[in-house]
């Protein structure tokens, strides 16, 4: 018996093997399906995904038998390795000078005497086994079967490379899903510790312009409310960032029945609306089962929205609500400045703003539509848009009924 030479590339084959995490993986139906099939149209007891190591060889998928692995140093595979572009096929082992006297091919009990055996490669080129079938008795392929052969080892390739992608995936998801989270956390850290300096640069600039209005004079008063005003919006973008990352924590809330109406109506109140503003209600006053605090929310932005991006001497807003058995569905209608159409996909990033003044003069932050599209994403829904620049934007959402 001769042992198989080592490749010359056996360091990085190795290690492309090791990276393609597969060794000693539970069995899989995509791959036992494809040595079974091998068997089929070989017309061999025998068939194997054999994947071989530094010292032995594996079966990442076996038809046939009960082994599991073998030594390297008497495999056939590690034979087949080292032509990596053909079968290698021995129609009688008993007649070849490197396995005549192996054990295998000497056992009393089901000995290998026909061997045929198709080099596996990865992306790099790097063979990692082979796809092999295995007989008890002299065999030969002909020309249909090797090509079958070599087409089902292809689907191999082509399994391990899927596989090697996924796992590729997922340790990328794992990786943002950890930066996110970091993310969360000191957004959430530096919001909750800059919100108490906040408020007390508002109030002081209130005080020293209760305390001294009548010695500071124009200029004076004017920089204390540019201070206010800049403490204010700053306060404002702390408080969306906030609500943005806590979006995930207020949809996982748990459903709650309620009627459409009410809850409409006490958002109207919570947002003390001073502008003449007419708003009406869905036109039926639905029951609906879901999660109170993620639906207040949605509507607290997009209502405020319409409330602040009007030019109208009237502000109108319409709202709908219809249901079937999957979900519920809920629009907000206004008739104020619009969106342009080059902005509308742009409107849902977070931190992106339309550079538009508000009623009031003010610029927003860019947060609010974000936490709308994240909330709405979280209760499995979708959120779409319609605007005509000058006279109304809609926008529609669904909810997944529990």
């Amino acid at each position: 018996m001769l042992q198989p030479a080592v490749p010359l590339n056996e360091v990085e084959r190795l290690k492309s093997l090791q990276e393609a995490n597969i060794l000693y993986s539970p069995s899989e139906e995509e791959f036992d399906n494809i040595t079974q099939l091998a068997s089929f149209i070989c017309k061999t007891p025998i068939s194997l995904i054999s994947l071989v190591g530094e010292h032995e060889q594996w079966f990442k998928s076996k038809y046939g038998t009960e082994l599991c692995d073998a030594q390297r140093d008497i495999s056939f595979c590690s034979h087949a390795i080292l032509e990596p572009e053909q079968i290698m096929e021995i129609e009688d082992t008993r007649l070849d000078v490197r396995f005549a006297d192996n054990p295998f091919v000497i056992a009393e009990k089901e000995p290998i005497i026909y061997y045929a055996g198709m080099p596996l490669k990865n992306h790099e080129n790097m063979v990692l086994g082979t796809l092999c079938v295995i007989d008890t008795k002299p065999n030969k392929l002909d020309k249909k079967q090797r090509k079958a052969l070599t087409a089902l080892a292809k689907q191999v390739e082509i399994l391990l490379e899927l596989k090697r992608k996924n796992e590729y995936l997922k340790t990328i998801r794992k990786e943002l899903n950890d930066h996110n989270d970091l993310l969360k956390n000191f957004a959430g850290v530096v919001s909750h510790d800059m919100k108490m300096p906040l408020a007390n640069m508002i109030m002081t600039a209130d005080i020293l312009k209760a305390k001294f209005d009548d010695q500071l004079g124009y200029e004076g008063l004017n920089y204390l409310k540019n201070i206010k005003q800049s403490g204010l919006k700053l306060s404002g973008y702390i408080n969306g960032i906030l609500e943005h990352y806590e979006s995930d924590k207020i949809a996982a809330a748990h459903a709650e029945e309620f009627d459409i109406h009410d809850l409409l109506e006490e958002i109207i109140d919570l947002l003390h609306i001073t502008e003449d503003c007419e708003i009406n209600l869905p036109e039926k006053n639905t029951t609906i089962e879901t999660n109170r605090a993620a639906l207040e929310q949605i509507f607290l932005n997009l209502i405020g929205n319409s409330l602040k991006y009007n030019d109208k001497s009237k502000i109108i807003i319409d709202l709908e609500c219809s249901e079937n058995l999957d979900y519920y569905y809920f629009s907000v209608k206004d008739n104020g400045i619009g969106i342009p159409k080059d902005k509308e996909e742009d409107i849902f990033k977070i931190f992106t703003t339309l550079s538009k003044n508000d009623r009031s003069g003010n610029i927003g932050n860019g947060i609010g539509l974000s936490t709308v599209k994240r909330l709405v994403g979280n209760l499995g829904g979708n959120l779409r848009m319609e605007s005509e620049v000058g006279k109304s934007t809609c926008f529609s959402f669904s909810i997944k009924r529990k």
